[in-house]
């Protein structure tokens, strides 16, 4: 056989990490002779290893295509990014101030449950929303806030996002606060928090690591 280009579906897939390594080495060499060849993996660094130009692909739709440093970098499409970084999302609309705090609670519960996050992430995510909600309080009574928590299987880390509508507003530099209490609770439980605004819309990001 001689053919000008192979066909891989899943190559990698069920294989023990011997095997993977005879698969990858046969690539490698098929590569390096000039071959063709098509991939089809759901395994991230096999690609990012192996290839020179590669696809995102979803619902029959091409999303995203460049080179790997392109694409595992710096993707420019949300649901590459979800998709490289293996992220899992939890939304929660609050409508007001008299939102029930203890049934979205219970939804983050079940989404940590869903992806194994340890206890003591759980009780800290908690806590950093229960304080990053304290400061939305006057924002609650004018707009209406989606909150977004991300876990990144890759980077073993959370991201919580807090968006609402309106004019500028950082409730991290709010004068209106009664004290630093809740703002030195945020930043020592958060590894990373930020504020920006955009097309009419605050976005406020909170970062924590997992473990």
């Amino acid at each position: 056989m001689r053919p000008e280009a192979i066909l891989f579906d899943e190559p990698t897939s069920a294989l023990d990490p011997t095997m993977v390594s005879e698969v990858l080495a046969v690539i490698r060499r098929l590569a390096k002779e000039g071959m063709t060849m098509l991939i089809v993996t759901h395994e991230m660094d096999f690609a990012r290893d192996v290839s020179n130009r590669v696809l995102y692909i979803d619902e029959g739709v091409v999303y995203e295509e460049g080179t790997p440093e392109t694409i595992f970098d710096s993707p420019k499409n949300d649901k590459t990014r979800a998709f490289i970084n293996r992220i899992r999302a939890f939304h929660y609309h609050i409508e007001g101030p008299y939102y029930d705090l203890y049934a979205m609670n219970a939804e983050i519960e079940a989404f940590c449950d869903r992806y194994i996050l340890p206890k003591s992430t759980r009780l800290n995510l908690l806590l950093l929303l229960e304080e990053l909600l304290q400061l939305m309080v006057a924002v609650l009574e004018t707009s209406t806030l989606q909150l977004t928590i991300e876990y990144s299987e890759r980077y073993n880390n959370l991201t919580i996002t807090l968006q609402f509508s309106g004019t500028p507003y950082n409730p991290l530099e709010s004068l209106t606060m009664p004290d630093d209490l809740g703002l030195r609770l945020i930043k020592q439980v958060s590894e990373d928090i930020s504020h920006r605004w955009d097309n009419q819309v605050n976005t406020l990001t909170a970062k924590m690591k997992v473990g």
